[in-house]
């Protein structure tokens, strides 16, 4: 059963939501959220990306890089460009790309579930990343940016959903630099917050879809502020952390891309070679060639597109991991033939979300900074669903969403 529970979020009036919305803080640097917070005081990344207020270059892990966060925080509700809900709510953010709006529920999902693993995973965390935003938590003692969760779709969820959107909504804009759409309603009767915390009581498990790190500093700092009071009861706000929860039938995966620096000292020629061992390969032109299904890649190489099929046999379909292209394409391609080991820490390779389009494969490639691009067909939400379900973890760099969550809209205080 998945335990939530409404909150009293933390939020931007109408009028200044625009302002104070900002993308996540781990999908651009320093320097780009410094150039979008540019005469914005208050915007999020004064909270999020706290370094932006320092000198250029100032790390963003050090002391006061957090302090200036809390600090931040205390000062956007003084000046009321904050402010907390009188009640306990449910709210729900849609969001529209290219015409599609995927509706999710606002809530505080339960670090017993994260914990028992009835929020299942599919990426490894790093330590370093969850200490990160362990600090970031503990010094706001809030969960400023949510997670983001898939859920079993269900019908009366979906029409409580569909009811609760036919008002007016609180915040409806076009964010600037991403152009999608963002929309938000709260939900606060009573009886309807009833249900869909009795509902979501029958949903076996949730899935984390995004923010693997956020969700294990959350559970991790609500473990230990548990541990710290004697006085302890369970019903604390820090029991709980703030998630953006969707259909699984409303979300789909975009494909995430590599590109690499060199080709492990082989010629064009020796690397084509070996890749014909374990694929069929084809030259498409200079044209940009798009996987069209699984088990297909897309190879960006001195001006040349290739196709690239792997054959039967180099992959296991009964596998859950090994039928992954992204796992195919790291064992034969990435470590066998450009001896690129781990993914996590090769600094040969870097990673490219689809959300950017294979034209930014071929200009890396042709910026003569990274030497190869491969384009992997997306994983499915059911490929994802049951590699969780079956306590596997997805290779680094598998999945990308999008759209993401727009940070600000609102907040979830520990206390």
């Amino acid at each position: 059963m998945a335990i939530i529970k409404p909150f009293k979020g933390i939020r931007p009036p109408q009028s200044l939501v625009e302002k104070v919305a900002s993308r996540p803080y781990d999908v651009l640097n320093s320097q780009e959220a410094r150039e979008e917070a540019q005469g914005n005081d208050l915007s999020l990344y004064h909270i999020i990306k706290p370094e932006i207020d320092f000198e250029p270059g100032t790390d963003e892990h050090e002391e006061k890089v957090y302090a200036k966060a809390a600090e931040n925080f205390a000062k956007f509700r003084k000046e009321g460009w904050l402010i907390q809900d009188q009640k306990e709510n449910y709210y729900v953010y849609a969001q529209t790309m290219n015409g599609k709006t995927q509706y999710g529920l606002v809530v505080c999902a339960h670090i017993d579930d994260y914990m028992n693993e009835n929020i299942k995973k599919h990426e490894l965390t790093r330590r370093d990343k969850e200490e990160d935003r362990m600090k970031h938590v503990r010094v706001n003692n809030a969960n400023v940016e949510p997670v983001f969760f898939a859920y079993p779709h269900q019908d009366e969820l979906d029409a409580i959903v569909s009811e609760a959107i036919k008002s007016e909504p609180v915040y409806d804009f076009v964010a600037q630099g991403d152009g999608f759409g963002h929309h938000f309603w709260l939900i606060d009767d009573d009886s309807t917050i009833a249900r869909i915390t009795e509902l979501f009581a029958g949903i076996p498990s949730l899935y984390i879809a995004d923010g693997h790190h956020r969700s294990a500093a959350a559970a991790l700092v609500g473990d230990e502020k548990r541990r710290q009071n004697p006085n302890h009861t369970g019903t604390e706000e820090y029991n709980y952390f703030m998630a953006v929860c969707f259909p699984d039938n409303q979300l789909n995966i975009i494909d995430y891309n590599r590109v690499v620096k060199d080709l492990n000292n082989l010629t064009d020629e020796e690397f084509l070679t070996k890749l014909s061992e374990n694929f069929e390969v084809e030259n498409m032109g200079s044209d940009i060639y798009i996987p069209n299904k699984l088990h297909n890649f897309a190879l960006y190489l001195s001006n040349q597109w290739y196709s690239l099929t792997a054959k039967a046999g180099t992959y296991n379909d009964n596998d859950p991991i090994g039928v992954l292209d992204v796992t195919i394409s790291s064992n034969l391609i990435l470590d066998e033939i450009l001896g690129i080991k781990d993914l996590r820490s090769d600094k040969r390779i870097d990673f490219v979300g689809g959300i950017r389009g294979l034209g930014e494969l071929k200009r890396r490639v042709d910026s003569g900074e990274m030497r190869v691009a491969l384009a992997l067909y997306a994983v499915s939400m059911k490929q994802l669903i049951d590699i969780a379900d079956s306590g596997n973890i997805m290779p680094p760099k598998t999945t990308w969403f999008e759209p993401k969550l727009r940070s600000g809209l609102v907040i979830h205080e520990l206390v």
